[in-house]
């Protein structure tokens, strides 16, 4: 049975319980993420548009210091230490931040955002927005990063829309499982509840993580697809050098440079959607409860939307197109959906835009810009990588907040949709020159290893 669903899926022997394994490991980061994204989005709209925009030029310089920090600490532990330290140190923020928000409910407080809001609560909003956008993307980027180090290009092109199905349903759960919970309690104890949930998958990650780890190790194709940096990290040893090696690779790096101008445009696009759904929700809603089950709701149709991309087109999409013209699709969808506003500028629209912009950006794009990653020495992806993922990302959306400022100024859909056009033609362009560029690394590479051999 299993060998027949490997031979289905494009697996090769020995591939599909590492496969299952990893997409269970991302379904558990994904699904605790998603009990906690509603909550972030709704203390990060209570202090109005204006407020939101300067929580994002704090969460990058915030970024920028979680993510030098996580450069020391990788260049002195392996992999089977590092990755378990940053879950725990998830859970951890978690736990306080819940026994925060028990405590001041517990001496009268309310949440923020209400009538009865206390300074506490506001503190606590604050900051975990800040915290939580900062650590999703450094919770992705790490759960990436492993899967490039454990798999080859080949590989990455034929399991990762399978382990990235494991994620999506992990956050379909925890976008609906919140949703119906905070339509069923207004409970000022509802964030602090959600987060504890959240912790308790991420706690479950960890251990999914240590016995994929050791039956990679093991596996049988574990020593022909690895190369002998990756080997070594995978065998224990720490990857070495210093904090500063990301930033110093990925100004040294025109390919490095060319996926972080990928990261940014896409980030851009993000925000002006992100930002134009949160004055929906903002607008719309009355109380607390109402603000996360609607951000909730947003979340579950985005990832339904996601898993059915993933199932029937995403398999097949990255072997037939390649990598640089799959990653052209999300600015195409950018451009289709703004100028669909600029049409018809209703709620409806919106809701299905953002879904279609989060199901490609999900389900099409980041798989085929996790390949990319694929060509990459270990220590590039442990360190650069980070580095490219958060700051820069969360630096394109200081950018994107700041041009949705000057757009939403001149007060109209049409213009936005008019500025999409030269943006995505750069971004499609830049998609298609990394596509050629991971290209001829890889065959540069499999030279190379061809007369060595």
């Amino acid at each position: 049975m299993t060998d027949w669903i490997a031979k289905v899926l494009n697996f090769k022997r020995g591939e599909l319980s590492l496969a299952v394994l990893a997409g269970l490991f991302y379904f558990c980061v994904l699904c605790g993420y998603f009990f906690l994204r509603p909550v972030r989005e709704a203390m990060g709209v209570s202090g109005g548009m204006g407020q939101l925009r300067w929580l994002f030029v704090v969460t990058s310089i915030v970024a920028l210091v979680l993510v030098l920090a996580f450069g020391g600490v990788v260049s002195r532990l392996n992999r089977r230490r590092f990755i378990p330290i940053g879950y725990l140190f998830i859970i951890t923020c978690l736990a306080g931040f819940s026994a925060l928000l028990i405590i001041d409910a517990g001496s009268g407080g309310g949440l923020i955002g209400t009538e009865t809001e206390s300074n506490l609560a506001r503190t606590v909003g604050y900051t975990f927005y800040t915290w939580l956008s900062v650590i999703n993307l450094f919770a992705n980027s790490l759960f990436w990063a492993f899967m490039v180090d454990i798999f080859s290009v080949d590989q990455g092109k034929r399991m990762f829309a399978f382990i990235g199905i494991g994620g999506t349903v992990g956050a379909l759960i925890g976008g609906w499982a919140t949703s119906l919970i905070s339509a069923l309690t207004d409970s000022i104890y509802l964030p602090a509840g959600l987060m504890l949930i959240g912790a308790a998958f991420f706690g479950i990650a960890i251990v999914v993580m240590l016995i994929l780890d050791k039956k990679a190790i093991g596996s049988e194709y574990s020593q022909l697809t690895m190369d002998s940096t990756v080997a070594s990290v995978s065998r224990g040893e720490s990857i070495g050098g210093n904090f500063w090696d990301g930033a110093t690779a990925v100004a040294r790096s025109p390919y490095l440079l060319g996926i972080a101008g990928f990261i940014i445009l896409m980030a851009i696009s993000n925000t002006l959607i992100y930002f134009t759904a949160a004055n929906i929700i903002s607008t719309s809603t009355d109380t607390f409860s109402q603000r996360v089950e609607g951000f909730a709701q947003f979340d579950a149709l985005a990832q339904g939307a996601t898993l059915i991309t993933q199932i029937f087109i995403t398999t097949q999409l990255i072997k037939r197109l390649g990598v640089g013209w799959t990653l052209a699709i999300l600015p195409l969808v950018t451009v289709a959906g703004f100028v669909a506003l600029a049409i018809w500028p209703i709620v409806g629209v919106m809701a299905i835009f953002q879904a279609l912009h989060r199901a490609t950006r999900y389900a099409i794009s980041r798989p085929a810009r996790e390949t990319l990653f694929s060509v990459v020495p270990a220590d590039e992806k442990y360190k650069a990588k980070p580095l490219i993922d958060v700051f820069l990302y969360r630096g394109g959306d200081v950018a994107g907040a700041g041009i949705q400022g000057v757009l939403s100024a001149l007060g109209t859909m049409t213009v936005m949709a008019a500025a999409t056009v030269p943006f995505a033609a750069v971004w499609c362009a830049l998609s298609l020159g990394l596509g050629r560029a991971q290209q001829k690394i890889n065959s540069e590479e499999a030279n190379t290893v061809t007369k060595i051999s």
